[in-house]
């Protein structure tokens, strides 16, 4: 990490957390009392905490240039120019109505209650894994599958956790996803130029990702039945309406895309092939028009390329606004104090307890960010590497723990969860489905709750624990060390 100790505050180093608190504020106003999930409001409360940050700096210069040498970070413009591309992928898949396919593949199959329920959440999580946006998954599954899983006999408020954890599943495993590309570009080689790739994150991440989902759909399966179906003739009117078969077809895309990001390792040439085939196949099966690639409307572009870039603008502004808060907290030397003080500390010593120490240090930005992982994980993330890297961990390994830890349960605690809020807020005003209560869905969120059980299994029994090598390969056992621990410089 590299530290321009040549920023100072008016009353110490201590200030030099004013931005964040500044930024923390707005988080809590907007998600806790307004209720606003918006990454644009989240943005804003971030170049506001820079502007108010910038009035206790003693140079006002050395501060505007910390944050422009955070933005200008090479893992910031790496970051930016990875959510351009798969925000044009993720528009793709919305705008041929992939969940419209699986509501047809239900009614097919003539699925109701507790199948129903764990019908939806492989379903969502198919969805998710494709469109990379848990939240973006969210507002297009509610209002398909939980009017009709509720008529259908499945019980309400593990129908919504179905849901949500779906979404939650596909933000974690899916090689297009922010957090994905956050938490792969926050962690360097030590061994070798260059961050972790999204491949190696997503591969050694399937297996607590898949072993989480397979539990939470067992017990989505057994506890997810109501025995209240009701009106039938309304529920498949409903499931006709959503349904269109055509849908599915623009799995093929989303296979290739995925199979080439893993065999390739290269995130911009994957979302290039996943584009191409995805165009044509939308063309060919009548998904897509030519205008709805990319057009003009009364002045006004359109099309699912301009939708795609504009969807991302305000993720992309809150990496910006984060960024320049890392810059200022790295020149003003916070970031070092806090990494020695964790690393120095007994716990961060061993392999294991570092990853305890990466583990409990996610959960709580998680907690303070109101459950915004992606957010969290920019924040935390340059620690995270630190710790990690000064027992050898691989970067595969400190992305994976910080990325399930931050999946987990402090995700979805329910007084600060944007999940939670967004999943409830969706649940109101449904005829002949009951609104729910952020309580009501956490104590049915499988997914999360096991996927924390699983990490705190896997950091305390090793399982998948991989350290570097040399020119970073992956070893079970770290190698005897020939020089010191990697430093701060």
């Amino acid at each position: 990490m590299t530290t321009d100790k040549d920023l100072h505050f008016r009353g110490g180093r201590a200030l030099a957390f004013v931005p964040v608190v500044v930024f923390l504020g707005f988080c809590v106003v907007f998600f806790v009392v307004f209720k606003a999930f918006d990454m644009t409001a989240l943005a804003t409360g971030g170049v506001v905490a820079l502007l108010v940050g910038a009035l206790v700096a003693k140079s006002y210069g050395s501060y505007w240039s910390a944050v422009t040498r955070g933005i200008g970070s090479p893992t910031a413009v790496t970051i930016v120019m990875i959510l351009f591309c798969v925000g044009m992928m993720s528009a793709l898949i919305k705008a041929t109505n992939v969940s419209g396919g699986f509501v047809w593949l239900a009614d097919l199959l003539g699925v109701h209650g507790g199948t129903f329920t764990l019908f939806t959440f492989v379903a969502v999580c198919i969805i998710s894994m494709s469109t990379a946006s848990s939240i973006g998954t969210m507002f297009t599954a509610f209002p398909i599958f939980y009017p009709a899983g509720v008529l259908l006999g499945a019980q309400p408020a593990l129908l919504a956790a179905a849901i949500i954890s779906g979404a939650i599943f596909g933000d974690n495993v899916a090689p297009i996803s922010d957090t994905t590309v956050i938490s792969s570009s926050t962690q360097t080689f030590r061994r070798k130029a260059g961050t972790a790739d999204i491949a190696g994150v997503v591969r050694n991440r399937a297996r607590f990702a898949f072993t989480t989902a397979g539990f939470a759909a067992i017990g989505f399966f057994l506890l997810g039945a109501s025995g209240h179906a009701t009106s039938s003739a309304h529920s498949q009117q409903l499931l006709e309406h959503a349904s269109n078969p055509r849908a599915l077809v623009m799995l093929i895309p989303v296979a290739l895309m995925l199979t080439v990001a893993l065999l390739t390792r290269d995130i911009f040439k994957a979302v290039t092939v996943g584009l191409g085939t995805g165009i044509i196949t939308g063309l060919a099966s009548g998904l897509l028009t030519v205008s709805g690639i990319i057009g003009v409307t009364d002045g006004a572009p359109t099309g699912f390329l301009v939708q795609g870039v504009s969807n991302m603008l305000s993720v992309i502004a809150l990496v910006v606004a984060v960024f320049g808060i890392m810059g200022v907290l790295t020149a003003a030397g916070v970031l070092d104090w806090l990494v020695s003080a964790l690393t120095n500390g007994r716990l961060s010593r061993t392999p294991r307890g570092a990853e305890f120490a990466i583990g409990i240090g996610i959960s709580a930005t998680t907690l303070l960010f109101g459950g915004v992982n992606s957010a969290a994980m920019l924040t935390f993330g340059p620690v995270a590497d630190e710790i990690g890297a000064r027992v050898d961990l691989h970067p595969y390994r400190r992305a994976v723990v910080m990325d399930c830890f931050a999946m987990g349960i402090a995700a979805i605690v329910p007084v600060l969860s944007a999940y939670l809020f967004i999943g409830a807020q969706l649940t109101t005003g449904i005829k002949g489905a009951p609104a729910l209560t952020t309580t009501e869905i956490f104590v049915a969120m499988l997914y999360p709750l096991i996927l924390t059980v699983v990490m705190v299994v896997a950091a305390a029994t090793g399982w998948g624990r991989r350290f570097e090598g040399a020119d970073g390969v992956e070893l079970k056992q770290p190698e005897p060390r020939t020089e010191p621990a990697p430093a701060l410089v």
